[in-house]
Order: C-alpha cells, then sequence, then structure tokens
C-alpha cells in the first residue's frame, strides 16, 4: 500500500490522494459504530434517536456515557446493560483504530523522509 524505503517518495498528489482515502475509511468506520450504538440504545433501552445519538457519540469519543441527560432505567434489563458495556470496548477499539488509520499516511511518509538517502 505504501512505497518502500527505497522507493523514491510519494508525490504530494499521490501523498493527499493517499491521505484522502484513509481519511474515508476513517469516516466510515465511525459513523458505521455511531450509528450501530444510535440503533441498539433506541432499539434495547427505548430512548429516542436524539439521545441514542448523544449517548453513542460520547461513548464512542472516549467521553463517557452521559448520564446528565438520559440515564438508563434502574430497572432496566441486562440485554441493555450487556450492551452498553460492549458497545463502550467495541468504541474504545474503534477510536484508537480510526485514529491510527487516519494518520499512518502522515506517520509512513515522515519515517520514509528519514531513510531516504541524501545526495
Amino acid at each position: 500500500m505504501f512505497e518502500h524505503k527505497k522507493k523514491p517518495l510519494a508525490t504530494p498528489r499521490e501523498f493527499m490522494k493517499r491521505t484522502l482515502k484513509f481519511f474515508g475509511f476513517s469516516i466510515s468506520i465511525i459513523t458505521f459504530s455511531l450509528f450501530l450504538g444510535m440503533f441498539g440504545y433506541h432499539r434495547l433501552a427505548g430512548i429516542s434517536w436524539t439521545d441514542a445519538f448523544y449517548n453513542a457519540s460520547m461513548i464512542l469519543t472516549g467521553m463517557g456515557p452521559a448520564l446528565d441527560i438520559d440515564q438508563l432505567p434502574v430497572d432496566c434489563q441486562t440485554g441493555v446493560k450487556l450492551f452498553a458495556g460492549f458497545y463502550a470496548l467495541y468504541s474504545g477499539v474503534v477510536f484508537l483504530a480510526a485514529t491510527g488509520l487516519l494518520l499512518s499516511p502522515v506517520i509512513h511518509r515522515f519515517f520514509h523522509k528519514l531513510h531516504l538517502d541524501v545526495d
């Protein structure tokens, strides 16, 4: 996917295309994950779409559950609690993976420049 360290550095145009492609991958993963969380909160917990969006986005970005806006009922079902826990774990991994995808072209270019032979 990336050029080998012995190959010349990618042109700025190629680098921009690669960066935009990885940005698109990251946005796709985050969007899918956000809708997954929204659907789960709306369907399982029975909260509105707006509150489901707020809860899912807060957890996905690592800010934590939005307990001040919409607390899950004390007597909510075990399935809702399990979903919330697994979604929080999943969100942490997705956030790190999306960040890694987004930064990988930039980091590769930086390390590639370090390995170039200067004549």
